[in-house]
């Protein structure tokens, strides 16, 4: 029976009552590896009402002893290093040099957030006007909320957003990625470990419905996003209409323009790098080369001859350069651009829709793929693939 995950509430892991639950995949295998809860309303208040209780006494905490307790986090994170990375390459499919340097990167997040004595310094001026000495300060303002997707579980949400947020004397309610949410919860019980109070981190995961609780909640005060752009429209329209302040860091098309003085061989190979790392399933992944038309055939052939060379893998096998794709509905729809690019009447150059791994034949695997001749009216031109599929 699959392991059913508890949500983190008030330094608590507790059973939730839902009745709905989402299944949890290995993507290397397809395997179900337990099932997180669509918490309830209830339980995402109670999260809530966690935080804001938290927030008097850990705002009035001093700086200094904020930022004490997150270099423990720091010292934590690399003392469990290898635990925090086998969970991202088994539930997030990222081969073990990308899972580790997504951990890696959640220190490095932390590390800012140790600085926070003199990030919350205010400013002053003496006799701004005649009579007047202006003084600005730098206030913690109560309950954040945080919504993160499934590509980088430990970066996105413990890198970017719990260490400041939590510096800065806030508190926060978490929503994981119902479907990468292990890993979320190691980072829980870590900051637990490393003297976090109970009520300043809270974890849930949850349906829309339960987010748009959140977005409405009067004791929320701001809302941090990472996804796709339609959902990142409706949550900055939600929480600005119920006057909170949000930030929602959306999908993006990246090109890049090749030039017929390159050096060949290493401009491949950086392209290769950006394109297919992560499986291509990253905000800052590089779907589009515009190439110079006087090595356009020549960058094609070298660009063909050395993603021929990526070897698809599982995820903690560390001879691995290419991971599966997270889920098995994004795998079907990363499939179907594929096929939609060769139905446009791009030229398929490298096809991954067949990749089969020995052993690991129910993955979600996507070679490297490649197509020429793109134009901008093809939907594989225009939209984000999110997937290891590169355009020329």
């Amino acid at each position: 029976m699959a392991e059913k995950l508890k949500y983190f509430v008030n330094g608590q892991f507790r059973e939730s009552k839902t009745d709905k639950w989402y299944d949890l995949h290995n993507p290397s295998t397809g395997e179900i590896t337990g099932q997180a809860p669509c918490c309830t309303n209830d339980e995402v208040l109670e999260a809530i009402a966690a935080a804001k209780a938290a927030y008097p006494g850990w705002s009035a905490t001093p700086a200094i002893k904020r930022a004490q307790i997150l270099y423990r986090v720091r010292e934590l994170i690399l003392e469990r290093m290898d635990e925090l990375t086998m969970s991202v390459a088994k539930e997030n499919g990222k081969v073990w040099a990308e899972s580790e340097g997504d951990v890696l990167k959640a220190k490095e997040g932390t590390e800012l957030a140790t600085q926070v004595p003199s990030l919350m310094m205010g400013e002053s001026i003496m006799d701004a006007s005649r009579g007047y000495d202006t003084v600005k300060y730098r206030e913690p303002l109560g309950v954040f909320a945080g919504i993160v997707p499934v590509n980088f579980p430990a970066m996105i949400p413990f890198g970017w957003m719990a260490p400041t947020c939590i510096a800065a004397g806030n508190t926060l309610v978490l929503k994981a990625a119902s479907l990468t949410p292990k890993t979320a919860m190691l980072f829980a019980q870590l900051y637990k470990d490393a003297g976090v109070p109970d009520g300043v981190i809270n974890v849930v995961t949850c349906s829309r419905n339960e987010i748009n609780t959140i977005l409405e909640h009067p004791d929320v005060k701001g809302i941090t996003f990472v996804g796709s752009t339609p959902v990142g429209l409706k949550i900055y329209e939600k929480a600005a209409a119920n006057g909170k302040r949000c930030q929602a860091l959306c999908q993006a098309k990246n090109h890049a323009l090749v030039m017929e003085d390159c050096a060949l061989e290493r401009t491949v190979a950086g392209v290769i790098n950006s394109a297919f790392g992560c499986a291509g399933q990253r905000c800052m992944a590089l779907s589009c080369c515009v190439v110079q038309d006087s090595i356009a055939d020549a960058f094609v052939a070298e660009l063909k001859k050395q993603a021929e060379k990526v070897n698809c893998g599982p995820a903690w096998d560390k001879s691995s350069r290419l991971g599966p794709i997270t889920y098995e509905k994004h795998y079907k729809e990363v499939l179907a651009d594929i096929d939609k690019g060769v139905a446009e009447g791009a030229t398929l150059v490298l096809d991954g829709r067949n990749t089969v791994v020995e052993g690991y034949e129910n993955g979600y695997f996507v070679g490297p793929t490649i197509f020429d001749h793109v134009t901008a009216d093809m939907t594989i031109g225009d939209e984000e693939v999110f997937g290891p599929v590169l355009c020329i």
